[in-house]
């Protein structure tokens, strides 16, 4: 990926790591740590996660702050305590709201850049 596409996908990323890190938490009905849902997006992404995983922590701790997520923090026996998260019914509100914002956001760019020359059959 050359420089100018590695820009336009950070900036794309600002945008979209609250969204991802709202429906990978909507997911499940467990606690998730940071080092946990870092593994599941480069799961998702086979390795190569869009968004590093230092850029995660702070969009936890925002949406947490916002009451979005709420969370714990667990002693642990082989490093520093683990923060671990779990989205609330105000964030499952929140993410159906940006869900929609998203499609429409996708649908109306889809209507002027259509499918790559590749994704033709």
């Amino acid at each position: 990926m050359d420089d100018i596409s590695r820009k336009f996908q950070r900036d794309l990323n600002a945008g979209l790591v609250a969204l991802v890190l709202l429906g990978v938490l909507a997911e499940t009905d467990d606690d998730l740590y940071g080092y946990d849902i870092a593994k599941r997006l480069q799961r998702a992404r086979e390795g190569e996660p869009l968004f590093k995983e230092g850029t995660i922590y702070p969009v936890l701790r925002s949406l947490a702050a916002s009451g979005w997520l709420s969370s714990r923090i667990v002693p642990s026996y082989s490093g520093p305590p683990r923060r671990y998260y779990r989205i609330t019914d105000e964030g499952r509100a929140v993410l159906a709201q940006w869900r929609a914002v998203w499609r429409d956001t996708r649908d109306f760019v889809d209507q002027f850049t259509g499918p790559a020359p590749d994704d033709i059959a």
